[in-house]
Parts: structure tokens; sequence; C-alpha cells
């Protein structure tokens, strides 16, 4: 079935046009208000065709009626772990060793291919819109839109806080705060480095054995590799990474991604979700005698 959202006209927007009232007070991006024309009943105000020039009154229903989605890539049947979930979103527990998205040369499923199988069962089929990237061995919370408009209004990233586990005994708290570019030569790697784009890394360490280190991690910024990259400058580099360090104690970058929190786009609701530590850190760092974060 399309997805459509009903707004009631409150008083004080009484007299605006229809493109006004979505465009300012709807977040709608320009390029979906002209969508929404093209769509049969894509506007309708009190059950009845409407055009974006139309003036609204309040007490009125105005819905839109989202446009029918282009799945462009296959789906797999990939069991998902799904951490929440309603007509707009979708946050789910990405485990370790599944990349994202599909690229060239590499025909393994992703968890695009999972999420479009996920959807398609479901009776909704739907593109994949992540709202957040992980790295392909990065595990934890991912969070994805359902249609355009939502992803246009959550373009403001979900604020994240990860677990890492960091080569040798560190202690206390910081802030990092270097620039992170593309390493000369390089087509994925990165490193600190002058003309890099600004990139800020909030650490606290949990728990160590003098051999490793458990830290919580905060960014400000999202770049590629950012955590990997910071860690690693600051001498600590992340446990099973060997891109950025050479520690090879566990079978993949020991990072993941445990706590979100963000404004939902359309109840303007608070979330607050959690991912545990996946079993394989889990047993690792248990094996490591180092005290594990919930």
């Amino acid at each position: 079935m399309p997805h459509t959202i009903s707004y009631i006209i409150p008083d004080a927007l009484d007299g605006q046009t229809v493109q006004t009232f979505l465009r300012r007070e709807c977040s709608m991006s320009w390029r979906m208000v002209v969508k929404l024309k093209r769509v049969e009943n894509g506007i309708l105000l009190d059950g009845v065709h409407a055009r974006t020039i139309d003036t609204i009154r309040a007490g009125q229903t105005l819905q839109v009626t989202m446009p029918e989605d282009a799945v462009r890539i296959e789906g797999a049947d990939i069991p998902l772990d799904i951490v929440y979930e309603d007509d707009d979103l979708l946050v789910i527990n990405k485990p370790p060793f599944l990349a994202v998205h599909p690229s060239a040369g590499k025909p393994d499923p992703t968890l695009a291919n999972a999420v479009v199988s996920y959807f398609k069962k479901a009776g909704t089929p739907l593109s994949f819109r992540p709202l957040n990237r992980l790295d392909r061995n990065t595990s934890g919370l991912l969070l994805a839109a359902k249609n355009p408009h939502v992803a246009f209004v959550m373009r403001t990233a979900a604020k994240k806080r990860y677990y890492a586990v960091v080569c040798g005994e560190l202690h206390g708290s910081g802030t990092i705060d270097q620039p992170i570019r593309v390493k000369e030569g390089c087509a994925i790697t990165r490193e600190v480095g002058e003309g890099g784009k600004d990139s800020v890394t909030h650490w606290e360490a949990l728990s160590t054995n003098g051999r490793f280190t458990v830290v919580s991690v905060v960014i400000d910024t999202g770049r590629t590799h950012q955590i990997r990259v910071h860690m690693s400058w600051l001498g600590y580099p992340l446990a099973g990474d060997t891109m950025y360090g050479t520690d090879e104690s566990v079978s993949r970058h020991a990072l993941h991604c445990a706590d979100m929190t963000f404004v939902h786009p359309m109840t303007e609701e608070t979330l607050s979700l959690h991912a545990p530590l996946p079993d394989d850190l889990r047993g690792w760092l248990e094996k490591e005698d180092i005290v594990c974060p919930p």
C-alpha cells in the first residue's frame, strides 16, 4: 500500500498555500513537492485533489501520498536483527562481516540486499535508505528511512555511541580534534593530515587488562574510518585493525555501534536504542579478562 502522511492545519497557519506548508512546516524537499504533483491523488485537501498553489484553512486535513519506490537491487534472504521499526524508520543491529552496500567486484550479498528482501516479504517493496554508515567489519546500530521525505528530514544525524577495543593501556578521557584526509596513493585508507576534513572524536576509557582497553566513543562528525584513524593517530589503534595497526588477536577490528538517540521526524518523540556487544567481541574480552560493556 502507498505510504500516506496526514496533517491537520493549525489555526496559526490558516491562509498559507499548500506548497508553503509542505516546504516550511513539514520540511519537505522541493524535489518531493514536485514529485507529489505527478502522483495520482498525491496531494489531497479534505479528501479532494489539491494544487500546490491552493490555500489551506485551519482545521482542514492535508494528506500526501509518497511516490512508489523504484527498487534497483535484488533481495537476499539474510536474517535481520531488527531493533526498531515503524511506518517511517527501520533500525537494524548489523552483524560484523556484512557490507552495507553492494560494490563493484564484490558479489557477496549485503545488508542492502537483505533489507530489500525483508520489505518485499512484508508486502511493501521499498528501497534501502541508510542514514548512517558502518564499515563491513563494524557491528551495531544502523538507521534507515522508509521513504525519501523521512530521509530528507532526518539529514541531521542521530547521536551514536560506540564501544571500541584499542591496543595498549589507556586511562581517562579526551577529545581528538584532527582533520582526516584520504591517504596519498590510496583509494580507501585515511590519515590525519593538513587539508583534511574537520573531524572530532570524544573517547573515555572504561576497562583495561594492560594489553587492551575498552573505550566508549562519541563522534561529532562522521568521516570514513574516523574512530579507527583517530585512535591510531593517538597511538592506540583498534584491536584487529590491520589497516591502521598490526594487531591480529581478534578476527575483525573491534568496533561496535551500541547506542543511538534521535528525534523521530514524524512524531517528534525522542528514541534511545541499544544493541549489546556481540558474542564475538564479548567472548574475546572475557578470555582477555577485561570487563565487558553492556
